[in-house]
């Protein structure tokens, strides 16, 4: 194998063990323990295959780089990857003083608790929607289509169990 060959190989084989890094700690904190298992299996391979190239030309130290580079750029991609598959369950918390919204956000299917609330200025509704994470641009969306003062909250779950959730089309 050519040097530049070898570095692009290292670079690439770095990028990919770290992303499935990110993703295989993203799963393991939502509970998807069979999936993080699995890609913690291909994620130690990959890893294992670069280092021995780094570890075996120490006197290069371009491949320190490729590797240095592969690392954070896997940081990178990794966080991208995650973003785009918008794994998982969300809650979004909105504070408004629209009467309509809960209307609004059910007729697009989605489930809404809502609570009273009293701000500095007065009542307030509090809307607790709980959805897939995909969904939430689309919800997004609607809310401030609805109510440009809305006050929205989006927080990550664990898990949940019962309730209602926007079924995926």
């Amino acid at each position: 194998m050519t040097p530049l060959l070898g570095y692009l190989f290292i670079f690439i084989a770095r990028v990919c063990d770290v992303s499935l890094s990110t993703l295989r700690t993203l799963m393991v904190v939502r509970g998807h323990r069979m999936q993080a298992a699995v890609m913690g299996f291909f994620e130690v391979i990959i890893y294992i295959t670069a280092l021995n190239q780094v570890v075996g030309k120490l006197g290069d130290p371009l491949n320190l780089i490729a590797y240095a580079l592969g690392f954070a750029t896997g940081n990178y991609v990794g966080s991208l990857l995650e973003e785009k598959l918008a794994l998982g369950l969300t809650t979004v918390q909105v504070i408004t003083q629209n009467p309509e919204l809960p209307e609004k956000i059910r007729s697009r299917g989605f489930g809404v608790t809502m609570l009273q609330g009293m701000g500095k200025e007065g009542t307030r509704h509090v809307l607790v929607i709980y959805l897939a994470r995909k969904n939430v641009p689309a919800l997004i969306n609607l809310i401030e289509s609805e109510d440009e003062s809305a006050f929205i909250t989006i927080m990550d779950m664990k898990s949940a169990k019962g309730g209602y959730f926007k079924q995926a089309k």
